[in-house]
């Protein structure tokens, strides 16, 4: 009994403040649709900033001159970011008395025809025909009763129905509802002290803006130099213009919540390390890196635009040609066929001051030309690299080798041992044969990965351990000849 006396005295208690809260929501409610609106154009825009990141997100800083009134104000802050993500929105005076922001509503029901339709169900529309022959056009009032699939009409004693995207004749709306907007706008609710002018930043984050870099390199004709010249992509698929931006990217991978949501003389040239183009400045910004444009540019919607990125030329590269084999060969018997494999062309780069680099390089494709006898640029080969710090190394895999050519045999398979897990020895012997048809000796390296806990019993040329389950032996390839590496190995698992 005493227990349901206090719960009655609680209940009772919280009664009181809570017909309080729903008596103040009502107040403001009303306060609400009873408020001045006013919207704010472009023409309001004092400046706008966007920072955009590499995975489809951008940061967009709306600065805009606004004069409020005195008391409650619905402000429609039109043309922002279709994209928007209205919970990352954040208004800040910058100049005048702050306001009070109460709430605020992203409208993104844009005024199209199928939209208009739906909003018009259960409403009254005119149809407009016109006679086959005279070519006369009549109206006739009509009600739109569904327009979710295909389109259903009540005219007249009559039900018309219709495909998606066709009717009889042409719709004639009385007005546009209230709810439907010609552009992106986000709505918000502001309580101001005094009336006047302020400069008000919405800053907020969307989707729809993305950046990739991308990279050119010249490669000289004795293959050791490349002029690099790096661009970035811009594509703007947000819903809204960014006019006179000043224009910030940052590279790096940025950590987000995923939501439930549905020709030149190289010899010559002096040695200088990379820079960025005159336009774009690079600093280091907590663990990412960041680019800003010197000048403000205009990101259009449904635009692609590209941004000079750097400039580096003379940069110290090798070719370098490598031989990879197959691990299975190490674990079962593959007879005395030869097989063959394949030889890749890599351009190796240090991006560092001493190879002419030494500048933060954002992850993108590099695309590699080289010219002709006759002078003309020829494509030879693209890579992606990912983001490459300073000092850190590039490797750029452009093709397969025409003239060097490699094949390797199994020459002996013998089971040694084992009848359940990590008990099974094998040991093999192996050739690995390259020719090559140039006419110049050709530098190659032979790559085996060789798995479980091996041993080399013997070789014809000495190999280095790369990793545990790497070696590497680098071999030369005489002019129009061939080299042979032979080895045999012990393996266990």
């Amino acid at each position: 009994m005493r227990t349901v006396l206090a719960a009655a005295s609680a209940l009772l208690l919280c009664a009181i403040p809570l017909e309080g809260l729903m008596a103040e929501t009502a107040m403001d409610a009303a306060a609400l649709s009873q408020a001045s609106k006013q919207r704010s154009t472009l023409e309001d825009q004092a400046a706008v900033a966007v920072t955009i990141y590499n995975d489809d997100l951008a940061l967009i800083k709306d600065s805009r001159r606004v004069t409020l009134p005195a008391g409650r104000t619905e402000l429609a802050f039109r043309d922002v970011s279709a994209q928007i993500r209205p919970e990352t929105a954040l208004l800040r005076t910058i100049e005048g008395i702050p306001p009070s922001l109460i709430e605020q509503n992203f409208d993104f029901d844009l005024l199209t025809p199928g939209a208009l339709l739906e909003k018009y169900v259960g409403r009254e529309v005119g149809l407009v025909t016109r006679h086959p022959t005279t070519g006369e056009e009549t109206e006739e009032p009509a009600v739109v009763l569904a327009a979710s699939d295909g389109v259903v009409l009540r005219v007249g004693d009559r039900i018309e129905t219709f495909g998606s995207g066709q009717t009889p004749g042409r719709i004639v709306y009385r007005d546009i509802p209230p709810n439907l907007r010609d552009r992106p706008t986000l709505v918000l609710a502001l309580d101001s002290d005094e009336s006047g002018e302020r400069l008000l930043e919405l800053s907020y984050l969307s989707r729809g803006l993305s950046w990739k870099a991308d990279y050119v390199g010249e490669l000289a004709p004795g293959q050791d130099r490349l002029d690099l010249a790096g661009w970035v992509t811009l594509e703007n698929r947000s819903g809204s213009s960014y006019r006179d931006a000043q224009l910030q990217l940052v590279a790096g991978d940025v950590n987000q919540v995923e939501e439930d949501m549905r020709q030149p003389q190289y010899e010559a040239m002096a040695t200088r390390a990379a820079q960025p183009t005159p336009n774009m400045r690079e600093e280091g910004l907590f663990e990412y890196h960041l680019y800003t444009l010197s000048h403000p540019t205009t990101i259009a919607d449904n635009q692609t635009k590209q941004v000079a990125l750097l400039d580096a030329a003379d940069v110290v590269v090798d070719k370098e040609l490598i031989v990879q084999g197959d691990q299975r060969a190490y674990r079962e018997p593959r007879g005395e066929l030869w097989q063959d494999l394949d030889v890749s062309v890599y351009l190796n780069a240090t991006n560092d001051e001493a190879s002419n680099l030494g500048l933060p390089l954002p992850a993108g494709i590099v695309r590699i030309y080289q010219r002709d006898s006759e002078g003309n640029l020829q494509f030879i080969g693209e890579d992606r690299i990912d983001h490459t710090p300073k000092n850190e190394s590039l490797r750029l895999k452009l093709g397969q080798s025409f003239d060097v050519t490699a094949e390797r045999q199994q020459t002996e398979f013998t089971k040694l041992s084992g009848s359940g897990p990590w008990k099974y020895q094998f040991e093999g012997a192996y050739a690995i044969r390259i020719k090559n048809a140039k006419p110049e000796a050709q530098q190659l390296t032979v790559q085996e990965r060789i798995p479980g806990d091996w041993t080399m019993l013997d070789e014809s040329a000495p190999h280095e351990q790369g990793n545990a389950n790497t070696a590497i032996w680098d071999l030369e390839v005489p002019a129009e000849g061939e080299t042979r590496l032979s080895y045999r190995v012990r393996v266990r698992f």
